[in-house]
C-alpha cells in the first residue's frame, strides 16, 4: 500500500492510501492546507488542533452548501421534467384532436 507525505499547516504527515490515489490525496491535503493557512492568517496561531478543526468545519460547510445546491438543481430539473411531461400530454391531446378533425374531413 503506497504511503504519501502530506504537509498541512506546516506539519508533515505520512498517510497510506490505495494504489493510484496518491495524487488525489495530495490535492485534498493541499486544499485542507489552504484552509488551515487561511485560518491561521485570520485568527493567528490558535493551536494545531483548533486550526485543523476550523479547516474541517469550513470544508464541511462548503460541502453542505454544495449538497444543498445539488438538491435544489435536482428539484428544479424534476419540476422542469414535470412541465415537459404536461406539455407532452397536451401535445398528444392536440394531435388526437387534429387527427379526429382530419378523419372527419376525409369522410364524404
Amino acid at each position: 500500500m503506497p504511503s504519501v507525505a502530506l504537509t498541512i499547516n506546516g506539519r508533515s504527515y505520512s498517510v497510506s492510501c490505495g494504489a493510484g490515489e496518491e495524487e488525489r490525496l495530495r490535492r485534498l491535503a493541499s486544499y485542507i492546507d489552504q484552509k488551515a493557512t487561511q485560518i491561521s492568517g485570520d485568527l493567528g496561531q490558535i493551536g494545531e488542533a483548533r486550526v485543523i478543526l476550523m479547516a474541517g468545519l469550513l470544508i464541511a460547510d462548503e460541502l453542505a452548501s454544495a449538497f444543498e445546491e445539488i438538491a435544489r438543481l435536482k428539484r428544479a430539473a424534476e419540476g422542469q421534467n414535470s412541465v415537459q411531461d404536461s406539455l407532452g400530454r397536451e401535445l398528444d391531446l392536440v394531435a388526437q384532436r387534429v387527427e379526429t378533425i382530419a378523419a372527419r374531413l376525409e369522410q364524404p
